[in-house]
């Protein structure tokens, strides 16, 4: 295959909600790059792009699938991307590396939530964007409205560049603004290319004006040419499209039928000869904040954004060059871990489709297979620059989280690794065998996201598993100040065990002073790993417990916020002051004291109006107005206070503190009460009191669990 060089290339992320046709695209462009001779099609599980056993089943998009073309003496790299927002990983990742998004539209459906979200996600980004507007052969396909649509959602810079002539089941042509020529489309491939018909002159016209009038105001220099001549040339409005993409001042817009793969090579058309290529798009940057400058003179340097497993290759790696040239054989170091690797082969890749390359330049994508210790994220360089790292793709905290378990006792170890395997191929797949709460926890995306997990490991690595509700990390702590005192004696012949200690515990505040009942002659603060603090106060005076002791009785007193007495939950918040105690001068020993300060400690916090903690997290759910009023229902069900209701384009965003232990699969009860079309995320703010009823609740279910055990 030809090595292109980075002025050739054009990377390209194809997004957009669910159904909106980006995987049947894919593969109309494929075939027009001669990728491939004949077109698949998804109900024929035939596509290029979703050619995984999950995706053949489930007829949808899981993971991003890395794809190219050739037109023109150009290449373009595509990658595929799910809709949903479940596998936003896999989007995130794509948006890293290309550098123009296709978000494709639904004409049917209008602005969907997964287009919101998208859009979002882009614009983080700064990624230049293109809208295609498909489906238009539907009978409900409303052109005009979904224009209304993106304006509103997407404010200014919407661009028509082509608009239907006869959309609805009558789709066959476009008006290409740009060329000033209808486009029409025939079942046989050929497109015609029309003189525009008198009944569309007009709006042509007027729509072309508009065109160009916006893009002179994108470019200081183009609109003192649109005031000079009243107009601007082809080559000026291709410039100014240019100049306004990568500024993201213009969305162009593009329609096509992409089922019938029409209007498809004029969008290719426009992506090789507008589009900017990788040296000419918003640049990325290394960790230090240099920008990426895309020269194959400097020193070899490549971002791996994507892991994947394949069946008879193993582990495959993909990479974007950013600086250098990267060849075959070729020995690199990786920056993360300073781990030396070789290129033993190197692959074009589209979908399954794999072929061999030598060389790979600059703004160029490309694979290796069987790299030891490289993970996504992961910047492999030159030894002679060895230290270069790629600004890291930054992936969401987990929605929802379940506890993992197998079946089979005897296959815990085995899931564990298969588990740590699916991790490395998906980074939002977090998984934590969780000291705390004692379960193996894996986190993810949504429902969907965690089920497609589920799916791999009881039908590819046959191990039966079962999801189950995660405890919750509840916290303790007391409210008010309380004494205790306890005495650990034991005699079973020969040296016993005796130790004896009074102590008063209280509340912890920030900036709190020192209690005056006893004095303080010595401090230590701890901050605690599981949040909060201990203050330990040694105010025995006299004697009554020797100093060598201290530790032990600390030693106690932290077992037990380990494990809390009222829930077995980390207590947190507490100031302990040790004011008098007991020795004897041959049983007393560092055991006994550790017994002693332990049970001293779980007495006085009885005694202390002790309460438990809940984390609570702040809920952002983006939804359709006509929604608003049964997701307030039923966030208000799960003890949700609202912070504050905004609109986000035609949505209605709602902003609430819920408590974790309310949000077990709000995922699947969100999409069920909007019919998929609403998303939310979670981020995490802080411990607040359970309500007494709760509480009350917890400790019987505690109880019994202690009775049970």
């Amino acid at each position: 295959m030809k090595v292109y060089q980075t002025k050739e290339i054009r990377n390209i992320a194809i997004i957009g909600a669910a159904k909106t046709g980006k995987t049947t695209l894919a593969e109309d462009m494929l075939f027009e790059g001669g990728v491939i001779n004949r077109r698949g099609s998804i109900e024929d599980k035939s596509t290029v792009s979703d050619y995984r056993d999950i995706e053949l089943e489930r007829q949808n998009s899981i993971y991003s699938t890395v794809l190219y073309a050739e037109l023109n003496g150009k290449k373009i790299n595509m990658i595929d991307c799910p809709g949903f927002d479940d596998f936003v990983g896999e989007v995130l990742a794509a948006l890293k590396v290309t550098d123009t998004a296709l978000m494709l539209i639904n004409a049917q459906n209008g602005v969907e939530v997964g287009a919101e979200i998208n859009f979002r996600n882009a614009s983080k980004a700064n990624m230049p964007l293109i809208f295609v507007i498909n489906h238009l052969e539907h009978e409900n396909s409303n052109f005009e409205e979904t224009i209304r649509q993106m304006r509103q959602s997407f404010k200014g810079g919407v661009m028509i560049c082509q608009y239907p002539v006869n959309e609805g089941l009558g789709f066959d042509a476009v008006i290409d603004l740009l060329q000033m020529k209808m486009l029409k489309f025939n079942t046989s491939g050929n497109t015609e290319v029309l003189e525009i018909p008198a009944s569309e002159k007009a709006k042509a016209d007027e729509l072309y004006a508009a065109m160009v009038e916006e893009l002179a105001a994108n470019e200081e220099s183009l609109m003192e040419k649109f005031f000079e001549n009243g107009s601007l040339s082809e080559e000026e409005i291709s410039e100014g499209l240019k100049i306004g993409l990568i500024n993201r001042g213009i969305f162009p817009v593009f329609c096509v039928h992409a089922k019938q793969n029409w209007g498809v090579r004029r969008l290719m058309e426009f992506i090789v000869n507008t589009v900017p290529s990788p040296d000419e798009a918003p640049r990325a940057k290394t960790v230090d904040g240099k920008e990426v400058a895309y020269n194959p003179a400097d020193p070899a340097c490549a971002f791996v954004f994507k892991t994947t497993m394949e069946p008879h290759l193993g582990e495959m790696s993909f990479f974007k060059v950013y600086a250098g040239e990267i060849t075959e054989a070729m020995d690199v170091v990786d920056a993360e871990n300073g781990s030396k690797e070789r290129l033993t082969q190197l692959f074009i890749v589209a979908g399954r489709n794999r072929q061999k390359i030598e060389k790979v330049m600059p703004g160029d994508i490309a694979a290796s297979i069987k790299l030891k210790n490289v993970r996504t994220n992961h910047t492999l360089n030159s030894p002679k620059a060895p230290d270069v790292k790629i600004e890291p793709i930054v992936f969401p905290a987990s929605k929802i989280s379940f506890a993992i378990k197998a079946k089979n006792s005897a296959d815990d170890e085995k899931l564990m690794g298969i588990l740590n395997d699916l991790a490395k191929i998906d980074p939002t797949l977090v998984v934590e065998q969780s000291k705390e709460l004692r379960q193996l926890i894996v986190g993810g995306q949504g429902e969907l996201h965690l089920n497609i997990q589920k799916w791999l490991i009881e039908n590819v690595y046959k191990i039966p598993i079962d999801f189950l509700p995660p405890r919750i990390p509840y916290r303790e702590t007391i409210t008010k100040p309380a004494k205790a005192m306890y005495r650990h004696k034991k005699q079973s012949g020969g040296a016993g065990q005796f130790g004896e200690v009074h102590m008063m515990i209280e509340p912890y505040y920030e900036g709190m002073p020192n209690q005056t009942e006893f004095p303080v002659r010595s401090q230590e603060v701890y901050e605690l790993e599981w949040g909060g603090k201990l203050v330990f106060n040694n105010c025995i005076v006299g004697g009554a417990i020797d100093a060598r002791f201290m530790p032990a009785i600390l030693k106690g007193i932290m077992e037990k916020m380990e494990q809390g007495p009222l829930t077995g939950s980390y207590a947190r918040d507490i100031v302990v002051n040790i004011y008098d105690g007991k020795m004897h001068p041959v049983d007393s020993n560092e055991i006994s004291f550790k017994l002693a300060g332990r049970n001293a400690f779980k007495e006085a916090f009885k005694n202390a109006g002790p309460k438990i903690l809940e984390p609570i997290y702040e809920v952002e759910v983006l939804l359709p107005e006509d929604k608003f009023g049964d997701v307030m229902t039923d966030l208000q069900g799960r003890r949700a206070i609202i912070l504050g209701m905004d609109s986000e384009g035609n949505y209605k965003k709602i902003i609430a503190r819920v408590p974790l232990a309310e949000m077990n699969r709000y995922s699947t009860a969100l999409s069920s009460i909007t019919s998929g079309r609403a998303t939310y995320s979670l981020k995490f703010i802080e411990y607040a009191q359970v309500p007494p009823d709760v509480q009350t609740t917890l400790l019987k279910a505690y109880e019994e669990q202690e009775a049970e055990e």
